[in-house]
């Protein structure tokens, strides 16, 4: 079976990107925008803890989503089509 790589990329890109907007609010529900730095402040350049870092935090989890996701899919591809090769030469 091989994976839509597209697809897949986008899926991941949107739950990834979603996943970092809604933690980010959900931190400042309970603790309140901080404005410090937290650990995904140092991989995603601009992401902080507070509304505009939320938005921030969203466009460059969707590109590392998405592009994590490509290279996911086409790894699976890859390597479920070398598979099916051994298999049928069985």
């Amino acid at each position: 079976m091989k994976l839509n790589v597209k697809a897949f990329a986008l899926t991941f890109g949107l739950l990834w990107g979603f996943g970092v907007f809604f933690l980010t609010w959900w931190i400042m529900m309970f603790e309140g925008a901080t404005g410090e730095v937290p650990f995904l402040g140092h991989l995603y350049r601009g992401y902080n803890i507070s509304p505009l870092g939320s938005v921030i935090g969203l466009v460059w989890a969707l590109a590392d989503g998405f592009g994590g996701g490509l290279i996911f899919a086409w790894l699976y591809n890859l390597i479920s089509g070398q598979s099916e090769k051994n298999q049928t030469s069985l």
